[in-house]
């Protein structure tokens, strides 16, 4: 017979869930016309980042590839939420729902891992040049 799931890791499912679908709101979000271009803008790069399948810090880096995920983006979704104004974000919120429930998969933006792949290759060539001076 199957133990029951601990205190905390029911929370802490319940909190990856509620993360995953404030993403994919946000995703709506963006789209919709009542959002400020402000939240807009920030919800673009959040959801441009959390869907791009390739990471700023890639998670084979030990502890700090992992930091992005559990840090920085919910960071980012938790602000860019918090700029929805309230009936968008209820909207918004019952469309992501809505999408989850019919287990559609999640859109992927393949712009974004090609802008993140340019900051990487950026990064290492002012590196090498760096250490090459």
């Amino acid at each position: 017979m199957p133990t029951p799931a601990s205190p905390l890791h029911v929370r802490l499912r319940a909190w990856a869930k509620r993360i995953k679908r404030d993403g994919l709101t946000l995703w709506f979000a963006a789209r919709h016309p009542r959002t400020p271009w402000y939240a807009k803008a920030l919800g673009i790069f959040v959801v441009a980042y959390a869907l791009s399948p390739i990471d700023l810090i890639p998670d084979f880096i030990p502890v700090l590839g992992y930091l992005d995920d559990v840090i920085l983006l919910p960071g980012l979704i938790w602000l860019a939420i918090k700029l929805l104004p309230g009936d968008v974000l209820l909207e918004c919120r019952a469309q992501a729902e809505a999408r989850s429930n019919a287990n559609e998969p999640k859109p992927r933006n393949w712009t974004a891992a090609v802008v993140i792949v340019a900051v990487w290759a950026a990064l290492s060539i002012a590196a090498w040049q760096w250490w090459t001076v």
